[in-house]
């Protein structure tokens, strides 16, 4: 285990992750499984054109279960969260030049995520208790004793907790976490807000009229 100090601004802590070698390639290849399973769903997207987080399970979870064995069942769940969140983004903000309403007539484009993708984690796959973070990985839980500050600990007890995500950074990886004040209603499909339409260099999307659909058959059937 290894020490993790925590810095917050507002309702958004980075925790930047001290890992040994072995650590590291074993959340390298939680990064790149992942990124795999939300590349065999987004041609679902794309055939179906269902980004509904909701509807998006019901259509591919077990088929991604399936053909992702070595992939836990949450976090196939967490995969489906990370398209229909990348979707929104391309499908839905205002000024994105895919913005369905503007253009209704336009095929939906595929979405690619390249290997470094952020993992998309939630309680049952990542947990803190007593200062002690256990995360999920492709082969056992791996966990961090985090030093945390009272108030600190106060926003993991008092808050909600909206997302967290693991990213690679150029020291070597990091949690964020996005937390909403208590008691604040909101949409249970809803992702944290985007506050700007540039796309995410992770992501690269390709115009429908470019990309086979048909993909997405084993999936969504």
């Amino acid at each position: 285990m290894c020490c993790v100090i925590i810095s917050y601004m507002n309702y958004y802590l980075s925790v930047p992750l001290n890992t040994s070698a072995e650590q590291t390639a074993r959340l390298q290849a939680l990064q790149h499984a992942f990124a795999e399973v939300c590349n065999a769903l987004a041609p679902v997207v794309q055939q179906t054109r269902c980004w509904n987080r909701v509807a998006l399970h019901h259509l591919a979870y077990h088929g991604l279960r399936g053909r992702f064995p070595q992939m836990g069942s949450q976090m196939v769940c967490n995969a489906i969260y990370s398209v229909s969140r990348a979707y929104r983004l391309v499908l839905q903000h205002p000024a994105s030049p895919w913005n369905i309403a503007n253009h209704p007539e336009k095929a939906i484009p595929l979405v690619n995520f390249l290997p470094d993708s952020p993992v998309y984690f939630d309680r049952h796959t990542l947990s803190l208790k007593g200062g002690q973070l256990s995360m999920y990985t492709l082969d056992g839980r791996m966990r961090f004793q985090l030093e945390l500050k009272s108030e600190d600990l106060m926003r993991f007890q008092q808050d909600k907790l909206r997302e967290i995500v693991l990213t690679k950074i150029v020291q070597g990886y990091q949690l964020s976490f996005w937390f909403s004040p208590a008691g604040e209603q909101e949409d249970a499909g809803a992702a944290v807000p985007v506050s700007s339409a540039e796309l995410p260099e992770y992501l690269v999307v390709v115009p429908g009229d470019e990309t086979g659909a048909d993909k997405a058959q084993g999936l969504a059937a």
